[in-house]
């Protein structure tokens, strides 16, 4: 009986127990479902990201594709240039040939024209007058080909001046590009334009000196004999030329330098302010075919090389069919490239 009522007592007092006392089997059951609501909540996140990675992957794949056949668009539209440059430099040819062709004028019955100086270029003019060589220009250094030798020289740019009296001269002075000379010569003719104007300068202290220390007629006589020799009569130049206009350097080509008398490429407006002349003066190229044996230079431009370019229409074609086929050659290899992708997935 007593072993009967501790077994009724201890099953009533087993509820109790298992609510105060510190058991650990509720706590599986809620950790259990926390886990399962972090597992239920991480996958989302797992399928969003499976989902964009593919979707990132393809965008590169296409862009990729995009790349290879860059190259290939790049040369193309190089080569279309080029036949368009071709068609502009036949014109511009052509132009130039056809202005050749016309009989020549008198450069006075265009000094009219002066403001529309840029559709006169390449106009055959003819010009009389006398060139002041103290005020000679030398642009350069310009190398030109010579029995298969090539040589430094300059071209000599001189103002033209006007005649007095003379009714087919000048009205007004015009720069005219002489021609092309080695530089021993540019040194020989600097020598003797500062040999002429040392002797100018001390043509009237000997005079003077001279009628010092003889009498009043006889220095009379001499300075009569030193006039008339002075004298000596004008006679004009006929220049052929064409009109033309500033030269465009390129990049490498060096500033010029007035001061200095430094001149490396043909610029009109300074060139005339060095030599005192106003600033619209006419610029003309010599291409008279006349050279004297004994005194070549400065030798005359030739016709044929104001029709030349240095990139002739020809030389654009060829250009047209380089970047063609390298066009050609890389839009090949693109598509090779793909195709290996391909075949390997």
């Amino acid at each position: 009986m007593a072993s009967s009522s501790l077994a009724k007592s201890i099953t009533k007092f087993r509820p109790c127990f298992s609510l105060s006392g510190h058991s650990s089997t509720p706590l599986p059951s809620s950790s259990s479902s926390f886990s399962s609501a972090a597992v239920v909540s991480s996958t989302p996140d797992t399928n969003s990201s499976s989902l964009s990675q593919p979707q990132q992957k393809q965008r590169e794949s296409r862009l990729s594709k995009w790349l290879l056949f860059l190259p290939g668009a790049l040369t193309f539209g190089l080569g279309t240039w080029q036949i368009f440059r071709r068609q502009e430099k036949i014109a511009m040819l052509d132009y130039r040939r056809k202005r050749l062709l016309m009989e020549p004028v008198n450069i006075n019955n265009l000094l009219s024209l002066e403001d529309k100086l840029d559709d006169l270029e390449f106009r055959r003019v003819i010009c009389k007058g006398v060139f002041d060589e103290k005020k000679s220009i030398y642009v350069g250094p310009r190398s030109r080909s010579i029995s298969g030798v090539t040589e430094n020289g300059h071209y000599v740019i001189t103002p033209l001046m006007p005649v007095p009296g003379l009714p087919d001269s000048v009205q007004s002075p015009v720069l005219v590009n002489r021609g092309w000379a080695p530089r021993t010569w540019k040194e020989k003719a600097l020598e003797v334009n500062q040999q002429g104007s040392e002797q100018s300068s001390h043509t009237v202290p000997s005079l003077v000196q001279e009628g010092e220390r003889s009498s009043w007629w006889k220095f009379w006589s001499k300075k009569t004999e030193s006039l008339e020799n002075e004298i000596t009569p004008i006679t004009p130049v006929e220049v052929i030329g064409v009109i033309r206009t500033s030269e465009k350097p390129s990049i490498f080509v060096p500033a010029n330098d007035p001061d200095s008398r430094q001149w490396f490429y043909v610029d009109v407006p300074a060139i005339a302010r060095s030599s005192g002349l106003p600033e619209d003066t006419f610029y003309v190229e010599d291409i008279n075919e006349n050279v004297n044996p004994s005194d070549p230079y400065p030798i005359p431009k030739d016709v044929n090389t104001l029709i030349r370019s240095s990139v002739m229409p020809q030389d654009h074609l060829n250009y047209t069919l380089t970047w063609y086929s390298l066009s050609a050659a890389v839009t090949f290899m693109a598509f090779k490239r793909l195709r290996q992708k391909t075949s390997r997935r």
